[in-house]
């Protein structure tokens, strides 16, 4: 078995999510008492939060960088960043290490295409929604993206932060995502993706009539699949 380098702590809601589903899918897989061999380093969102919000990125490689270079040495095998927004920097993150890194965006579009879903509805901070380096990584695997209007995003992005991240679910943002789900299904959109690692505390596959990708179970199964084979 492979060890498994997590680079947690955006939030720690979500990476405690990543870390049991890890687990129960290796032992699911293997039995008995087996569970992941893992290396996490867990970083103070405190400090990572106002770096994007004043969108200063090399700053943030800097610092997962420097994370993935300590799992590397601590032994694991393959990286994996626990949060969607953070892949913006994943380039910087590959070039730092001479481990491979499991990117989010790759694992979801793989699942996307084994269930021939070629027009998808994308949530996830405004980072993630609005630029590049998300929604192009999917267009690439041949996936159309549509993302809600900017009052909206402005709506998913404030939840992500002010509630989710602070482990906080409330009925009334519930029922809010639950609308703009909707919306995207009226765009076309013949699933949506979770993307946000701390949105499947709040949206469950019932709660929707729209098939929902959540990126944390998507991306915790290709880590277990990695670490297996």
């Amino acid at each position: 078995m492979k060890t498994i380098g997590l680079i947690g702590g955006m939030s720690w809601e979500s990476t405690q999510t990543y870390y049991r589903l890890i687990n129960q899918k290796v032992r699911a897989q293997l039995g008995g008492l087996h569970s992941a061999k893992v290396v996490l380093y867990s970083l103070d969102f405190a400090t990572i939060e106002p770096l994007q919000r004043n969108e200063e990125w090399d700053a943030t490689a800097e610092i997962l960088s420097s994370a993935a270079q300590s799992l590397e040495a601590a032994g694991a095998d393959f990286v994996v960043v626990c949060t969607n927004t953070m892949h913006k920097v994943a380039p910087q993150i590959e070039q730092s290490v001479n481990i491979p890194l499991l990117h989010i965006a790759d694992a979801t579009a793989k699942a996307l295409r084994q269930d021939q879903v070629k027009r998808v509805g994308l949530l996830g901070t405004k980072f993630t929604m609005e630029q590049d380096f998300y929604r192009e990584r999917l267009q690439q695997h041949g996936i159309e993206v549509v993302i809600p209007n900017a009052q909206q995003r402005e709506q998913v992005h404030s939840v992500i932060f002010n509630e989710l991240c602070q482990g906080i679910t409330d009925s009334k943002s519930k029922s809010a995502y639950q609308k703009i789900i909707a919306d995207l299904g009226e765009q076309g959109a013949e699933a949506v993706i979770l993307g946000c690692t701390e949105i499947g505390l709040l949206i469950q596959p019932e709660d929707t009539k729209l098939r929902l990708y959540d990126t944390t179970e998507i991306h915790a199964e290709q880590a277990v699949q990695f670490a297996l084979k």
